[in-house]
């Protein structure tokens, strides 16, 4: 569950966000979403994939709806990405939560919207079912890009088998967003490099993944702290990467412990290391 009221991090003006896990340039693939999933997942590592420079070329141009229920951070991009005579990217409307999403997307008709995976009234997943008209459209397709700051399995595979053309952390530069962007709008899968394993493993088998049921008792800022914690983050650095208090983050990690039935951060870190969480 997103806390609506506290606003994510920022892509920072030529740079990515700051935190763990930073990723190189994204991936990505030609055709179907899904089908393109492990093509570009392999790809994931390969620099000549991703252009070095976020010119948008003579006449180029893309519109954009940025969907995240933290209104700093739909600002920050905006001022990153936004400035259509230097990126070719024009931002035509913003939402914060499902119902907005849907309205904004409806009345705009963008070529790519920028969509979160959590948000007020059922999710990224929920925007994707109901706009999936939008998507097949064949004379104006409306096509979908991931951009949160989770990077867990479940997250990445639920929007790209609801009908998103790739999925990128909130760790990408300003420059790669708006390469991924045109990359999307010109039908293309894109991935962070971080992401390929998870997309390569769904798409290898049919077999759903198993459901934990320990993981399932945390809500979605919980496993955002559970993670940060793990890769040894003090609460301050947390506070700051989720843009919440740290008296926030120490509520968080109490409840997570006490969910958990863990006595600190240690059996934390060990607990989410043994989960490939970290």
């Amino acid at each position: 569950m997103s806390d609506a009221n506290e606003p994510a991090g920022t892509v920072e003006p030529g740079g990515g966000a700051t935190g763990a896990g930073a990723a190189d340039g994204p991936a990505t693939g030609t055709g179907s979403a899904a089908a393109d999933a492990p093509q570009a997942a392999a790809e994931a590592n390969d620099p000549a994939g991703t252009p070095d420079s976020a010119d948008a070329g003579p006449g180029r141009r893309v519109r954009v709806v940025l969907v995240d229920d933290h209104r700093m951070f739909r600002t920050g991009v905006q001022a990153e990405i936004g400035q259509t005579e230097r990126t070719g990217v024009e931002v035509v409307g913003e939402a914060a939560d499902v119902d907005q999403a849907v309205s904004v997307i409806t009345s705009t008709r963008p070529e790519v919207v920028l969509l979160d995976v959590h948000l007020p009234g059922g999710g990224g997943v929920e925007v994707l079912r109901r706009c999936a008209p939008l998507m097949a459209d064949a004379e104006q397709p409306v096509r979908f890009l991931a951009l949160s700051v989770s990077d867990a399995a479940e997250d990445v595979i639920g929007v790209i088998r609801g009908g998103a053309r790739g999925y990128v952390t909130k760790t990408i530069t300003g420059t790669d967003l708006v390469n991924s962007v045109f990359r999307v709008q010109d039908g293309d899968a894109v991935f962070s490099p971080r992401l390929a394993g998870f997309v390569l493993d769904a798409f290898a088998s049919t077999d759903a993944p198993p459901v934990d049921e320990d993981l399932d008792r945390l809500t979605q800022r919980e496993r955002e702290v559970l993670r940060l914690i793990a890769r040894g983050y003090a609460y301050k650095e947390i506070a700051k990467q989720l843009f919440i208090s740290v008296k926030t983050v120490e509520s968080h990690v109490s409840a997570v412990l006490r969910k958990l039935q863990l006595s600190n951060r240690h059996e934390l870190t060990r607990w989410a290391t043994a989960r490939r969480l970290v």
